[in-house]
């Protein structure tokens, strides 16, 4: 296969299954919070992974509330991504490393929707009508588990919230560490 080809080929699996288990991904974190699901974004999200995540949720129960069908099919997502990936580069991996690399890149992607979950956010509190927008809703629903613990030990300081702040380079702590190891 040409390199060009090649890497428009690799450019499009990566966009779509990152698409794909970040929606996963965004399911199970807005089911773990109890987010309104009667809110667009969580319509859009249930909408665009019912398709594969109902047939699952029959033979994979959840277990203390906890979406177990969602999580493993997100990893079963990035894991056939990765066998394709290594199928069509030639790449090869041995059953403990393609382990790993399936949940660092998990990891990794987590860390990246948040991030931008984070900066949406941010950018849409800007506005004087945010407080009435769905999507500023949800988005809320889901970062207020992260935010709660820093609001404890740093509480707004003349109206300013430095949880968001805090969140962001812990993020960026952490995709150093990941990325330190190499196999992303």
């Amino acid at each position: 296969m040409p390199p060009l080809l090649l890497q428009i080929l690799l450019f499009l699996l990566n966009l779509v299954f990152n698409f794909f288990i970040s929606l996963v991904l965004l399911r199970f974190f807005l089911q773990w919070v109890k987010a309104d699901f009667y809110n667009p974004l969580c319509q859009f999200v249930m909408n665009m992974t019912n398709f594969a995540l109902l047939p699952l949720r029959r033979i994979i129960p959840g277990f203390l509330g906890v979406d177990c069908a969602a999580l493993i099919l997100a990893i079963l997502a990035q894991a056939a991504f990765l066998a394709l990936v290594s199928l069509l580069t030639g790449l090869s991996f041995n059953g403990t490393e393609f382990t790993l690399t399936v949940l660092l890149h998990l990891a990794s992607l987590l860390l990246n929707l948040y991030f931008f979950i984070i900066i949406i956010h941010a950018l849409l509190s800007f506005s004087t009508q945010a407080y009435r927008n769905a999507l500023f809703q949800a988005l809320s629903q889901l970062l207020a588990p992260l935010y709660r613990p820093i609001r404890r030990v740093i509480p707004p300081i003349s109206g300013f919230d430095l949880s968001p702040l805090v969140v962001l380079i812990a993020i960026q702590i952490l995709l150093m560490c990941i990325h330190s190891v190499g196999m992303i």
